[in-house]
């Protein structure tokens, strides 16, 4: 997000895309390469916006150590920082999106988290608290602010072990506080509250009441956890049929906080109608 609060940008680079059709329609008639489905999704918030997610080929993908490439857009990690070349083509309406943004963490975390019970899916919160350097060149944006990176892998389709989970990071004075609610499809349940220190210690805490905000124009919940279940919901950054952004107000640590939270219900995104929808917001390329 930019100091401001007037901008922000989400950019998820996907091998095996999993919120793609053409990756979940590949499932179904069998075993699948995720690298057959790789993606360099760009949500850019604020105005003006833009929307990127083009579901790429295995060829389309490059990668080593220190450097990603998912069509033109690449990222590069240089011991210090992470430096993003985006050069994506925006849906449904096609235009150029393009820029270089850099994520400077205070300090990188090395604790991962498994999700579920069979061990197919884990998270690690890499940098909880950070900051960001974004300069577009189409849309001419340049701005700063304060910024959070992770990373999640599976080996299977999150649809069949999850059936909903809801996310928050809440940036304080001197830590950062993530949340994390997940519901499988078992009915079984993991509630994640961590503390992120500046040096980059992940400690648990107790988890905080659970608390609900106004659903979104989708009629998704926004359960998250907070102080006397004070939150609200200030500005919905993404809202569809199956998931939700937003920008929040939140009470943590005896502290009032902007947060950033996620809400994924998997129920929904494995409907039938929904993915004869989803194609017009991600196509897919040829190579």
């Amino acid at each position: 997000m930019s100091e401001d609060g007037a901008h922000g940008i989400t950019i998820i680079a996907f091998i095996g895309t999993v919120f793609s059709p053409w990756f979940a329609w590949a499932h179904r008639r069998g075993e699948v390469d995720p690298a057959e489905h790789c993606c360099m999704n760009v949500a850019l918030y604020g105005s003006p916006k833009r929307w990127a997610m083009t579901d790429r080929r295995a060829t389309a993908l490059k990668r080593d150590a220190d450097n990603l490439a998912i069509g033109p857009s690449t990222l590069h990690w240089d011991g210090t920082a992470l430096t993003i070349g985006i050069e994506e083509r925006t849906a449904p309406v096609p235009s150029r999106l393009a820029g270089r943004v850099r994520v400077i963490p205070d300090a990188v975390s090395t604790r991962g988290f498994v999700l579920d019970g069979a061990g197919r899916h884990r998270w690690q919160p890499i940098a909880a608290r950070a900051r960001v350097e974004v300069t577009m060149t189409h849309p001419a944006l340049r701005w700063s602010g304060p910024a959070y990176f992770d990373t999640n892998t599976g080996t299977a389709p999150l649809e069949e072990d999850f059936a909903e989970w809801d996310w928050c990071r809440a940036p304080m004075r001197d830590e950062t506080v993530v949340l994390y609610n997940a519901t499988r499809r078992d009915n079984s349940h993991q509630s994640l509250a961590l503390r992120v220190k500046r040096d980059g210690a992940v400690e648990d805490m107790e988890p905080p009441p659970p608390a609900r905000m106004a659903p979104t124009l989708w009629r998704l919940p926004r359960p998250t956890r907070a102080d006397g279940g004070k939150v609200e919901a200030v500005r919905t950054l993404v809202d569809a049929p199956f998931y939700s952004r937003s920008e929040i107000r939140t009470h943590l640590l005896g502290q009032e906080s902007t947060a950033v939270h996620e809400y994924l219900n998997l129920r929904r995104f494995r409907s039938p109608i929904l993915y004869s929808m989803l194609p017009f917001r991600v196509p897919r390329t040829l190579r």
